[in-house]
């Protein structure tokens, strides 16, 4: 059980890191999400459509156009639930976790082997999907969400079908096998091959510099940047995926992110005069992993599966080095 100044220091941390990471989090969605289809389409009747939808080409400037838009409100979107979730970690640290692995950050997942540490993966991506959804929703609806009042949140995020059986969160078609694969291919690609390259990094403190071969340094630094090529991909369909809503029926109206008949009263946009970034129409759902990468690229070629990738690639380095 941690004293009270360490409590104090791990909430004020916590703080901190939601005041600093919500908004890039919340543009680096909407980044991923934005639908951007190539400039001529075809219509119904096979007549050319140009795109009259935001262009978006970098992650800085989503957010600035966040902001512009939408102000700080839409900057900390989706602050709530990141909050709700952040603090149950929170909760469980300052029960279960001692004063000393605090201050020389020794807490990890349990070292199991590699099947553990997957079924430990998984079993936790799990625990954390209906947040994550609800998290993605609320950072992409047009909709202003207020902060303390949930249940009117969960019916602008919610179909009337998920709200019923909110089990159907975890059958969204494709979310559950694209999050699997992600996570198989870090723990049983990239970690594998981390401890047989560099075994060392597995090891309490920081290692040496003689202890690590600057060869097989570099070539796990390489694999890993390679390996943005894989993880981009599944982290933008994760997020397609994730914010498209599941329907008992196709009659709905996909602009609003609402089924016809669904809303009591009628909602307040967060942009005045327009919206932060296009969504794609649910008349026409992804209806699997594969489908969902095959689409993107047909509609909005293959840039769209790799935005922001630098921030994976960085993401992934932090993480394979720690």
């Amino acid at each position: 059980m941690l004293e009270f100044f360490d409590m104090m220091t791990l909430l004020g941390s916590v703080a901190l890191s939601l005041a600093i990471l919500v908004p890039l989090a919340g543009a680096l969605v909407r980044f991923r999400a934005h639908y951007n289809p190539k400039g001529l389409q075809l219509d119904a009747e096979g007549g050319v459509q140009p795109h009259t939808g935001p262009v978006i080409s970098s992650f800085f400037s989503m957010l600035k156009r966040v902001y512009r838009i939408e102000g700080w409100p839409g900057l900390y979107k989706g602050l709530m639930p990141s909050l709700l979730s952040t603090l149950v970690i929170t909760f469980f640290l300052m029960m279960f976790l001692s004063d000393s692995n605090l201050r020389h950050g020794t807490y990890s997942a349990p070292d199991a082997g590699v099947v553990g540490i997957l079924v430990y993966s998984i079993f936790a991506m799990l625990v954390s999907l209906p947040q994550v959804i609800i998290t993605n929703r609320a950072i992409t609806t047009p909709h202003k969400l207020p902060y303390f009042n949930p249940i009117y949140s969960l019916r602008v995020l919610l179909t009337p079908t998920e709200r019923r059986r909110p089990w159907i969160l975890y059958l969204t078609p494709g979310l559950l096998a694209a999050q699997v694969t992600h996570i198989a291919y870090i723990v049983l690609g990239l970690r594998s091959m981390r401890q047989l390259l560099l075994p060392e990094l597995a090891n309490p403190g920081i290692p040496r510099r003689e202890e690590i071969s600057p060869v097989k340094l570099a070539i796990f630094l390489v694999i890993m940047l390679l390996s943005t090529i894989i993880i981009t991909p599944l982290e933008v369909i994760s997020i397609r995926l994730s914010i498209q809503r599941n329907h008992a029926a196709p009659e709905f109206n996909s602009i609003s992110q609402e089924e016809e008949g669904d809303a009591d009263e009628a909602t307040e946009y967060a942009g005045v005069e327009e919206d932060v970034i296009g969504l794609r129409t649910e008349r026409e759902p992804y209806v699997s992993l594969i489908d969902c990468g095959k689409r993107i690229i047909e509609e909005e070629g293959w840039g769209a599966l790799y935005r922001a990738w630098w921030l994976t690639t960085l993401g992934s380095l932090g993480g394979a080095l720690s």
